[in-house]
């Protein structure tokens, strides 16, 4: 097959019935802000969202043709991950994308809604369909649709996402008050830590000795936990801890903690981390458990 015939084949592919594809835009700014540090941190992560949200609404034209399935950490770079379920606004964002306008609009919402001068923000971007980076073909557009509609979304919109969604919403209806403005007093926490008992530590991810002291000390709290862990994460919602519950039964409750963090693990991979465990034991009231983990010593 020559390059013509591709090229009518994608175009074919792309225009006729039901088109879908995921695409994800990876973002680094500096110095003024950091946009993962801050999409961590309870107090930036709904401004965040917002910047996001009217860049990709001003990319495509309107609010229709796309939605935002997940925000990942792939330190140092915010990962948006996109599903684009017309193949017009995906081509409008292409568009804007090649022309510089994604950047533009995305580093003037970021000064407007955080409070930052525009010469001190200065922005990174990446765009990728699966394996394939797509500025390097930006200037065939039917190649880029192809690639994004081969790379189809394999979740759907997390719960989180979905819930800033919806705050959004409902501030523009004017349901809720604005959130309150990052000050310069309370600067976010590194990308690359969290905060525990007003103490700082490495968000790592978690290793074989953290599943060991989870499921030595966790006890009959495991389910819990990972009540806990499944709110952002697909692979332990619904019955999945149940049926951890029954599948494991007979080896009893260090085994069923340890299936079930592992299960989070596996799932999760890099996104698998120490931060996130410490939360959840918080949220379950295993304050001492999370004392443990991070080796702090009892106080005399």
């Amino acid at each position: 097959m020559d390059i013509m015939d591709e090229k009518k084949m994608v175009a074919l592919s792309v225009e006729v019935g039901p088109w879908t594809g995921c695409a994800v835009l990876f973002l680094r700014s500096c110095p003024a802000v950091n946009l993962l540090s801050l999409y961590k941190d309870q107090q930036g992560k709904f401004s965040v969202f917002k910047v996001l949200k009217l860049t990709l609404t001003d990319s495509v034209g309107g609010l229709e043709g796309y939605e935002i399935l997940k925000l990942h950490d792939a330190d140092p770079l915010l990962g948006v991950e996109v599903k684009f379920v017309d193949v017009a606004a995906c081509r409008r964002f292409l568009q804007s994308y090649g022309s510089g306008a994604v950047q533009q609009s995305l580093s003037q919402h970021t000064c407007r809604l955080l409070h930052i001068p525009q010469q001190e923000l200065a922005l990174e971007t990446q765009l990728k369909a699966g394996t394939h980076t797509l500025d390097f073909c930006l200037d065939d557009l039917e190649l880029c649709l192809q690639h994004i509609h081969q790379s189809q979304p394999e979740r759907l919109r997390d719960d989180e996402i979905a819930e800033l969604d919806q705050q959004l919403q409902s501030q523009a209806l004017g349901h809720i008050p604005q959130p309150p403005t990052l000050t310069q007093e309370e600067p976010p926490v590194p990308s690359n830590c969290f905060l525990f008992q007003k103490r700082v530590f490495e968000d790592r991810m978690l290793a074989a000795g953290d599943l060991q002291r989870f499921s030595n000390g966790v006890g009959r709290d495991w389910r819990k936990v990972g009540r806990a862990l499944g709110k952002n994460c697909r692979a332990l919602k619904g019955p999945a801890i149940d049926n951890l519950a029954y599948e494991y039964e007979r080896e009893g409750l260090y085994e069923q903690a340890y299936q079930l963090l592992s299960r989070f693990i596996q799932a999760e991979g890099r996104a698998a981390r120490l931060g996130r465990l410490v939360r959840a034991l918080e949220d379950s009231k295993l304050t001492s458990l999370a004392e443990n983990i991070l080796d702090i010593q009892p106080r005399d």
